[in-house]
């Protein structure tokens, strides 16, 4: 990878951070970004607990969703989710901290596929997800 790729995606995934209220809310974290790929953080708060007592689905739905889209923007590209599905593995719990690593694993025109895997800080993996992307005109950021 080129340094001026490298540099293009953290513009564009911080520019897409700066902007994304919902992330920011839930604590969210981009602990790293490159190309297609996105790793971003986030504790489990009391707000974001089921009443089974583990991660609400969509809590754990919103943090693989945020990486997804910092991953299919990181080549200054517009794109938006066109199809998202999610497998629960295992329950996560209040307190932990949740990790949730995109990868591409197709581009091909104006559409990419990413699979997120979301993980407690123990490593158990606690969710799967894939995200289909559409690309849509302009640009994340000015180059």
């Amino acid at each position: 990878m080129k340094a001026e790729e490298q540099a293009l995606a953290e513009r564009c995934v911080t520019a897409m951070f700066e902007r994304d209220r919902a992330s920011q809310a839930a604590g969210m974290r981009i602990e790293s970004v490159a190309p297609g790929y996105a790793r971003v953080s986030m504790p489990l708060d009391p707000a974001m607990i089921n009443g089974h007592e583990t991660a609400h689905g969509g809590a754990v739905f919103t943090l693989a969703d945020s990486a997804f889209a910092f991953a299919c923007n990181s080549r200054n590209v517009p794109s938006v989710a066109h199809h998202c599905s999610i497998t629960y593995v295992t329950p996560a719990r209040e307190g932990e901290l949740l990790v949730a690593e995109a990868r591409e694993t197709d581009l091909t025109g104006r559409f990419g596929i990413y699979d997120v895997t979301v993980a407690a800080q123990d490593g158990r993996v606690v969710a799967l997800f894939r995200g289909h992307s559409a690309a849509v005109r302009g640009s994340v950021v000015e180059a």
